[in-house]
């Protein structure tokens, strides 16, 4: 690990000031991700700033009737929360559904969303990446790509994002709230939070050097029966081969959002009018100019057959 120094901050604005003071610098808060790049070198931040002590570890009723979850909000603390669990089940079901009980301890909601979108030539720094190095080329490319994506690829990339709670929050249709480092905040809708991999795959959110998350808030509860199902290769602390959010109303109609398929958790509001004629019809738009690969291809009938068994749980 290369040498670093460190402060911690008192408040989000001072966090983002010093961002932006400092070039090469990094938010820290639990550390689950970027402390394990860290040790691989693949990041090398200059300057770590923590921030643990800013106060944002609230759940909180929002104006609209929804919630508004502080950015330091623990995984397992928001997982058990009463309001989510009520209202909003498949989020607590796709958080339970990630990493490990002892992980989930110490990720935080922010750091969850600011995962890197990876895949294991990502980890193999003998072998080129798009993300470590821009420019390099792309070594699942023609590699093995069994784990990898289908849908939004790109001939620079064909990583796909990690998390299960984004899955779940794209599906709630979920708004970053963030403050800058002159003090201004704005609120990113999670449809626009994370991009596609395009020509710029180390570039994967719509952040601003030195913007700080403060916040995700979550709209008025949708109603419905909501189910989180994960397809791993095995029963825990395993990424998805493909998962499948959905809340479903009692006339049929709902939401659907998938995941392990895409550089981006996956949703397309338009083949979500197809829920009344079957998971066929909304697994095809979806899944709408997929480019799987001779290794990853089994992710398209696995799609359809995951969005049909969370429609028959949820109808049952």
């Amino acid at each position: 690990m290369k040498p670093f120094t460190y402060e911690r901050a008192a408040t989000p604005a001072e966090a983002a000031g010093a961002a932006a003071r400092t070039p090469g610098a990094s938010f820290i808060a639990g550390g689950t991700n970027l402390l394990d790049l860290m040790k691989l070198q693949i990041e090398a931040p200059a300057h770590l700033i923590d921030v643990n002590g800013v106060g944002l570890d609230r759940i909180e009723p929002a104006g609209d009737g929804g919630l508004r979850i502080g950015a330091l909000v623990r995984n397992t603390e928001l997982a058990a929360d009463k309001r989510v669990r009520r209202d909003y089940a498949v989020l607590s079901r796709a958080l339970l559904a990630g990493a490990s009980g002892q992980l989930r301890n110490k990720a935080t909601t922010a750091g969850n969303l600011l995962q890197r979108t990876r895949c294991p030539y990502f980890y193999d720094t003998n072998q080129p990446c798009n993300k470590r190095r821009p420019g390099s080329g792309c070594a699942a490319i023609g590699g093995f790509s069994r784990q990898l994506g289908v849908i939004g690829v790109s001939e620079a990339c064909i990583a796909t994002h990690p998390s299960d709670m984004a899955v779940a929050m794209r599906l709630l249709d979920a708004t970053v709230e963030t403050v800058k480092p002159d003090g201004t905040t704005r609120a990113i809708p999670i449809a626009d939070f994370h991009r596609l991999p395009g020509d710029t795959p180390h570039i994967e959110t719509a952040l601003e050097a030195g913007e700080l998350i403060t916040a995700v808030t979550l709209p008025k509860p949708p109603g419905g029966r909501h189910i989180y199902r994960k397809v791993r290769d095995r029963a825990s602390y395993a990424f998805a081969l493909v998962s499948v959010a959905a809340v479903i109303q009692r006339d049929g109609s709902g939401r659907v959002a998938l995941g392990g398929v895409a550089h981006k958790p996956w949703r397309v509001e338009a083949a979500e009018a197809e829920l009344p004629r079957g998971a066929k019809a909304v697994a095809a738009g979806l899944l709408a100019g997929a480019r799987p690969t001779r290794d990853n291809a089994f992710k398209l009938p696995l799609a359809e057959r995951t969005i049909a068994a969370a429609i028959d749980e949820a109808r049952a």
